[in-house]
């Protein structure tokens, strides 16, 4: 018997990793040239951001070596379910430095406010800009260059639409003319619907759906204005070969239907928190400039400590955020209640007659894009396993599936 991968990194896993790197060296870069310009120059505050920086760097090379960790293991049978999880935990971990980090600096500016420092303008102006350009630069190197990446879970722009692999409609050509059949359901029951382009429409046709599972149902043609529908609903998933009968001949048209990940399911979280942590500098950043000037114009001292107060809530905030999702995933919460309940759907779906009953379904996320199963099912036909597994087909982020029958 074959073994399958448990291999679930994500699809821009070593493209990520890659990018990662490149930022790494262009912190580190920046972090040597400060210390070092600092101290030929006598200056404290260009040392003291560059040894910012190391922080900055730190935290990448956490997510750099997350993505090395987890390739180098891809394969490694002492992970029961691969290692794609293996971001979620760098991402989890970042989102901790970040916290501890918002509270450093709220902790700053809050005693700048009570026990106010002088500020050296004309050094920490010119050093908080080059921060946000590093910053700027960093963003974008890690988002790709500028070329949008399509990762697995890339949704475009609806969260649980499902994707039918046709093009609205599959063209069936008759002795009368061309017939073009597809599945209606705009705003409507799914009915399968059959018009002509070019041609006569057919007086009366019928439809039988071979689905690949085996199961068949047959599908009366009904006349409307200018097209033939079926009288009965189509039952989910829609994934079948169609047989027509038209004209005493039989014409197949295939319809296939994938159900993808959500965009959060299939996020990189190692990734996402690389980026939040250069977002946060990069906000902080223009807090501070923001600051600085107006204490330097105005002599208003305070704006700066204010600056850091606001910087750290929104770097708490985006951390917040990253240790909710992450933390969801590591407790093996489920990902996607929308996909549990259409898995449900679907397995409990009537096309096989009453009875099925799905008594357990737990649902994880594996990795980015992947998503694990385990389900049980109480059937009073004879069906195995495979039976349901073919029903689940169109699920193409399950990349890892245990399925139990028992006979009622």
């Amino acid at each position: 018997m074959s073994q399958h991968t448990h291999v679930f990194l994500g699809e821009g896993h070593d493209e990520n990793a890659s990018r990662t790197w490149t930022v790494i060296w262009l912190c580190g870069a920046m972090m040597l040239l400060e210390i070092i310009g600092g101290i030929w120059f006598g200056s404290i505050a260009l040392v003291a951001d560059g040894m910012h920086m190391s922080t900055h760097a730190g935290a990448l090379l956490l997510a750099a070596l997350a993505y090395k960790y987890a390739r180098k293991h891809a394969d490694d049978r002492r992970f029961s379910f691969g290692t794609g999880k293996m971001g979620d935990l760098a991402g989890f971990t970042s989102a901790i430095i970040l916290a501890m980090i918002s509270l450093l600096i709220g902790y700053e500016a809050i005693s700048r406010i009570f026990a106010p420092v002088p500020i050296h303008f004309a050094e920490a102006i010119p050093i908080a800009f080059l921060g946000l350009g590093v910053n700027v630069v960093s963003a974008w190197l890690l988002s790709g260059g500028g070329h949008h990446h399509h990762g697995h879970g890339h949704d475009h722009g609806h969260d649980h639409a499902h994707h039918h692999d046709h093009n609205d409609f599959q063209t069936i050509t008759t002795t009368s003319g061309t017939l073009a059949l597809e599945i209606f359901e705009d705003g409507v029951p799914p009915r399968l619907r059959l018009t002509a382009r070019t041609g006569a429409l057919p007086a009366a046709a019928s439809i039988e759906t071979i689905r690949p599972d085996g199961g068949r149902q047959v599908f009366a043609m009904q006349a409307k204005a200018d097209y033939l529908e079926s009288v009965k609903e189509i039952p989910e998933p829609h994934a079948f070969v169609a047989e027509v009968m038209v004209d005493g001949a039989a014409h197949q048209a295939l319809f296939e239907e994938h159900e993808h990940a959500t965009a959060k399911t299939g996020r990189d979280n190692n990734m996402r928190a690389a980026v939040v942590h250069v977002m946060a500098d990069a906000a902080v950043s223009v807090l501070v400039i923001m600051g600085l000037i107006l204490a330097k114009l105005f002599g208003w001292l305070w704006m700066d400590p204010l600056a850091g107060i606001i910087g750290a809530l929104v770097i708490a905030s985006w951390a917040l955020g990253l240790v909710r999702d992450t933390g969801a995933i590591l407790l093996d919460m489920t990902p996607d209640a929308d996909m549990e309940a259409k898995i449900r759907q679907t397995i409990e779906s009537k096309e096989d007659g009453e009875g099925d009953t799905l008594t357990d379904l737990h649902l994880w996320r594996l990795g980015p894009g992947h998503l694990g199963a385990i389900i049980s099912i109480i059937t009073p036909h004879p069906h195995g396993p495979d039976h349901y597994r073919a029903k689940l087909s169109r699920f193409k982020a399950l990349s890892h599936l245990t399925v139990e029958v028992r006979q009622s």
